[in-house]
């Protein structure tokens, strides 16, 4: 007999709640099968749970549950993996492309909070020390104490 699981025992193994699991359900990337009475009890199969891996997996990567889906429902058409690696390769390429330019976005603002940071220094040094300057008292003059 195939192994099966609860929605229970793969929120568990995943530390996920029952509700992402729904949604994931609802987004057609699980197909449990129903029991119990009016089917209220989801049966997930070891397929499910191997689809579930997968997509957490792609969301780690960045990809979109769409695209999660796209690409994990690609390994339940025949077996012609030429095509399924093309298309990974495509959204990897893209994905890789979005998470440049973001680096490249978060080094400029990097960059700037540097320079403002160093800017803001500048300005402390200078009040610090003309707090200073202000602090000492000034030395009476050699014609005053005569």
């Amino acid at each position: 007999m195939a192994t099966t699981y609860s929605i229970s025992d793969l929120a568990r193994e995943f530390d996920l709640t029952t509700r992402a699991i729904r949604f994931y359900e609802d987004m057609g990337l699980l197909e449990p099968e129903r029991s119990g009475p009016g089917g209220r009890n989801r049966v997930y199969s070891h397929r499910d749970r191997t689809r579930l891996k997968l997509t957490l997996r792609a969301k780690r990567l960045g990809l979109s549950l769409t695209e999660a889906k796209d690409l994990i429902d690609m390994y339940d058409s025949p077996r012609d993996t030429g095509p399924q690696l093309q298309k990974f390769l495509v959204v990897l390429a893209e994905h890789r492309q979005q998470l440049e330019a973001q680096k490249a976005e978060l080094e400029a603002n990097l960059d700037e909070v540097k320079v403002h940071e160093k800017e803001a220094r500048s300005l402390l040094a200078k009040h610090a020390s003309a707090s200073v300057q202000q602090a000492k008292p000034s030395k009476p003059s050699a014609k005053a104490s005569s």
